[in-house]
């Protein structure tokens, strides 16, 4: 999407729309190409911020935390009070950690294929520098329809884990998981919805269950036919749900 527009401070951040700020996060492997079917709806009603996380400027120092504290200057850069906090993946995991060191600022919580509990990485040979098709196939796993994993995405993938970031990338893999929030998780007050493709296997149905049992208000739905990313593999119905909760939560606190 062309018009999305990226703001010059070390293009630190993508903003567009009017209104209500959500503010969206991306996972290990994702980018905000990820969220742009999510980007172009919710700016209708919406100000959507999507931080562009410094993975490997950080070096070594990037982990789980630092890329909270990340989105936490962010925040207190552009002056936001409060806001809605949207996160796949890795940035569910993000989303959940900053919730609970700021949960002032947190309007209402939207997790989906979120890491924090357990999830299925990449295994232990990853990455496999050199082996476009060893990425292609991992990538074309985190979808129900393997062609969602455009050559695009395979592509920019690949680019990764051949360049000089694979140090990065293994060290913020491994502080995800070994970040285990389970026992904070009755502190998230926030209105929480879960979305979750039923065919996830990245982070599977089990994972959603239980973080439905342990977060306080959470709602739970299901996308039928879809895997890890469903805001980018089924928009049409991802989009639908986030709206009616967004609606129910605009309803409680107005």
């Amino acid at each position: 999407m062309s018009n999305i527009s990226v703001k010059q401070r070390n293009q630190r951040y993508t903003d567009q729309g009017e209104g209500d700020v959500i503010i969206l996060l991306y996972g290990l492997f994702g980018s905000v190409k990820n969220f742009h079917p999510l980007i172009q709806h919710l700016s209708q009603t919406h100000r959507v911020i999507v931080p562009i996380f410094p993975f490997y400027e950080m070096g070594i120092a990037v982990n789980i935390y630092s890329l909270t504290e990340f989105v936490h200057e962010l925040t207190e850069d552009l002056e936001l009070e409060k806001f809605h906090l949207l996160g796949n993946s890795m940035g569910g995991h993000i989303a959940l950690l900053y919730t609970l060191k700021y949960p002032g600022k947190v309007e209402s919580l939207i997790l989906s294929g979120s890491s924090g509990l357990y999830e299925n990485g990449m295994g232990d040979t990853y990455p496999r520098r050199g082996d476009y098709d060893y990425i292609k196939a991992k990538a074309e796993f985190t979808f129900y329809d393997p062609r969602t994993a455009s050559k695009e995405l395979v592509d920019e993938i690949y680019e990764t884990v051949n360049s000089r970031r694979a140090i990065q990338i293994i060290s913020l893999a491994k502080s995800t998981i070994r970040n285990n929030i389970e026992k904070e998780l009755y502190k998230i007050h926030a209105p929480c919805c879960l979305i979750w493709g039923r065919n996830d296997t990245i982070t599977p149905p089990q994972v959603a269950k239980d973080f439905q049992r342990l977060i306080p208000h959470a709602e739970l739905h299901w996308i039928n036919e879809c895997g890890h990313v469903p805001m980018l593999e089924r928009p049409g119905k991802f989009n639908e749900l986030l709206d009616h909760f967004l609606q129910s939560v605009y309803k409680t606190l107005h």
